[in-house]
């Protein structure tokens, strides 16, 4: 018999059975026009709303924290000197000219290959891990973010199958800062003009900075997730803005993380329930036991089963709770996952 300490560091307790047609494929237009699953942490009261409504659910002093970061177009496919089709998807940049990547088919590839994407950029690896991972070194005449954007693509998750229309539609419409590979989803919901009837409500908006990385899809194969090498993405808090969040929980006020990517900065970055500014690395791990020092409320979408993300929703809100929720959404048919419905944990 395994009793609930145990539980919550097996894998398979964050397992939900999940409909493949309830993977959403395409985003809803509008982007507030999605559904919005409201849970209340203190009552156990769940209600069914769109976006738009999460204005019910905000009031003046609230902060809301989200991730500025913008999307590079990360996927390049490429041949060796053979005709070999590649893959190459960027996960972090190591300087000018090096990066991490995930190369496709590896069994193909040797340190010293050669990659073509076109006549002004292409590639050598420098070093072979596991799962794909790769280290290589570029080579590009002019601007290397010219040439990406010319001839790189979204690097949409793997359960995502169909074409993206527009590229803009897997950026937030407060993205900024270029690096990561991958979007902060729960942010795709919010429009120009939700965000500005937010902050018209006197809801502070704070911006933070991670930079997604590819291994927030890496799927957890440790049976005790212990055992799970986290990744570690870039994160960046500013002193204004750790100033801004300090003075509204000093004062009782409600810090909301627009996702799980800034539900990361926030944590990483606290120390004695004080924000500390910093500009690093994060592989913070949250999962059940964990004691959040900051975050008082956050929105995110529905994520994958033993994902590290629904360990640590189900950190915020309870195991059974989280499953609770997800079995409810399966029976209400929301949609899962990126392009999916959004969640607001209070």
């Amino acid at each position: 018999m395994i009793d609930l300490e145990e539980k919550k560091y097996l894998r398979s307790t964050y397992y939900y059975d999940l409909p493949e047609n309830l993977i959403a494929q395409t985003p809803i237009e509008p982007r507030d026009h999605s559904r919005l699953l409201v849970y209340d942490r203190k009552t156990g009261e769940i209600f069914h709303e769109h976006f738009y409504d999460i204005v019910k659910y905000l009031k003046k002093g609230d902060v809301l924290v989200i991730n500025n970061t913008r999307v590079l177009p990360a996927r390049l496919n490429g041949f060796k000197d053979t005709g070999a089709k590649i893959e190459i998807l960027l996960q972090k940049r190591r300087n000018l000219t090096d990066w991490d990547v995930i190369a496709r088919p590896t069994k193909r590839l040797k340190v010293g290959t050669k990659v073509t994407f076109s006549q002004e950029l292409a590639c050598y690896i420098t070093e072979i891990g596991e799962y794909g991972c790769c280290k290589v070194k570029f080579e590009f005449n002019g601007v290397f973010e010219h040439r990406l954007s010319e001839i790189g693509t979204m690097p949409l998750p793997p359960y995502i199958h169909e074409k993206l229309k527009d590229k803009e539609r897997y950026q937030t419409v407060y993205s900024k800062v270029e690096g990561s590979s991958a979007a902060p989803t729960a942010g795709l919901h919010f429009t120009k003009e939700l965000l500005e009837k937010i902050k018209g409500m006197g809801v502070e908006v704070v911006e933070v900075l991670l930079h997604v990385g590819l291994g927030t899809f890496r799927p957890v194969k440790e049976d005790n997730i212990l055992n799970h090498e986290m990744h570690s993405e870039f994160i960046e808090m500013t002193e204004k803005n750790a100033e801004i969040i300090n003075k509204a929980k000093k004062e009782g006020r409600r810090v909301i993380a627009v996702g799980t990517t800034s539900v990361r900065v926030l944590e990483s970055c606290a120390k004695g329930g004080i924000i500390h500014p910093q500009k690093r690395e994060t592989d913070i791990f949250i999962y059940p036991g964990y004691k959040f020092q900051i975050v008082d409320a956050m929105i995110t979408n529905f994520h994958l089963p033993e994902s590290t993300l629904i360990m640590l929703v189900s950190a915020f809100c309870g195991i059974e709770e989280t499953l609770n929720v997800y079995r409810t959404a399966v029976s209400e048919k929301y949609r899962f996952f990126s392009f999916g419905d959004a969640c607001f944990f209070m």
